[in-house]
C-alpha cells in the first residue's frame, strides 16, 4: 500500500512538473513567437512582401549575412586551433588562454561594442595606425561606424561558442589513436584528417549552428558600432529603426522583418536537434 502511495505521489509530481514546463515555455517563449508572426501578416501577405523588399532591409540582410558568415569562419578557425591547443599541450598560460576565451559569455555586449569604439575612435590608441595605413596605402579603412566594426562585434560575442563545443569533445577521445599513428609515421594533417576528424565533426558542427544563430539575433555590439541606416545596419538593428519610428505600418513592417529571424531560428533549432539525433545515436544513447 505504501510502495503504491509513493507510486502515486511519483506519478502526480512528474505530470505537475512536466505541465508547468510546457506552460512557462508556451507562455515564455512559444506564444510571444507566434504573435510576431501573426503580427506580420496582420496588414495581408502582400504588405509583408513589400515590407521585406525594402532598401533598407534588402542592406540589413546583406550586412547580416556578410557578419554571419565571417563569424563562423573565423570562429571555426579560431575553435579548432584553440581547442587542438588547450587540449593536446601543455603550456605557460594555458588556463589564462582558457579563461580569456570566456570573456564573450561574461560581459554585455555593449561594453565589447564600446571597447572598440575605445580602440578603433577617433581617441582610440589603434587609431593612428589605422590613419597611417590609410596614408601609405591611399586606402579609405575605417573601423568604427562602418563595415569592418560590424564584422569586429559578431566575431566578439560569438568567439567562444565553436572552441567550447570542441574541447568536451577532444578531452573525452584522448590522445591515444593520435600518438598510435605518430608512431606509426603518420604526419599531423593526415592524424587529423582520418583519425581526430570524424569524432569531433558533429561537435564542430554543432558550435558552427551555435554561433550561425548567435550571429543572427546579435544586436548590442553592433549597435554601438553601427549608426547608418541603410549602409552598416544589421536585421535586428532595422527592426529595431522600424518599430521606434513609431506609425502602423512601420510596426508591422518591424514584425514583418523579424518573422525572417524566427524562421531561422526555427530552422537552427530543427538543425541542431538533428545533429543532437545522430551524435546521441553514433554513441549508442537512447
Amino acid at each position: 500500500m505504501e510502495k503504491k502511495t509513493r507510486r502515486e505521489e511519483s506519478k502526480a509530481a512528474k505530470i505537475i512538473l512536466i505541465t508547468v514546463s510546457f506552460l512557462f515555455v508556451g507562455l515564455m517563449l512559444v506564444v510571444p513567437l507566434i504573435s510576431i508572426l501573426v503580427n506580420s501578416l496582420s496588414k495581408g501577405f502582400g504588405f509583408y512582401i513589400e515590407s521585406l523588399g525594402t532598401k533598407f532591409v534588402s542592406s540589413a540582410l546583406k550586412v547580416t549575412v556578410l557578419a554571419t558568415i565571417a563569424a563562423v569562419l573565423v570562429n571555426t578557425l579560431f575553435g579548432l586551433v584553440a581547442s587542438w591547443a588547450l587540449t593536446r599541450f601543455s603550456f605557460k598560460g594555458k588556463q589564462v588562454l582558457s579563461t580569456l576565451i570566456d570573456i564573450p559569455f561574461s560581459i554585455s555586449p555593449v561594453i565589447a561594442g564600446l571597447a572598440y569604439i575605445m580602440t578603433f575612435g577617433r581617441m582610440g590608441w589603434a587609431a593612428p595606425i589605422v590613419d597611417g595605413i590609410n596614408s601609405a596605402l591611399g586606402t579609405d579603412i575605417q573601423i568604427v561606424f562602418a563595415i569592418p566594426g560590424v564584422l569586429l562585434a559578431t566575431i566578439f560575442v560569438t568567439f567562444p561558442f565553436v572552441s567550447r563545443e570542441l574541447i568536451p569533445v577532444l578531452n573525452a577521445e584522448g590522445t591515444d589513436e593520435e600518438e598510435a599513428a605518430a608512431l606509426m609515421g603518420a604526419k599531423g594533417f593526415s592524424i587529423f584528417k582520418n583519425i581526430t576528424f570524424p569524432k569531433i565533426k558533429w561537435a564542430l558542427l554543432y558550435g558552427m549552428i551555435l554561433c550561425f544563430a548567435r550571429a543572427l539575433g546579435e544586436f548590442g555590439a553592433v549597435h554601438a558600432l553601427s549608426k547608418t541606416r541603410g549602409k552598416t545596419f544589421t536585421l535586428p538593428l532595422e527592426i529595431d529603426a522600424l518599430y521606434l519610428s513609431g506609425s502602423a505600418d512601420s510596426i508591422v513592417a518591424s514584425f514583418a522583418v523579424s518573422s525572417i529571424l524566427v524562421i531561422l531560428a526555427v530552422i537552427i533549432l530543427i538543425l541542431r536537434n538533428i545533429l543532437e539525433h545522430r551524435e546521441k545515436g553514433k554513441s549508442g544513447i537512447v
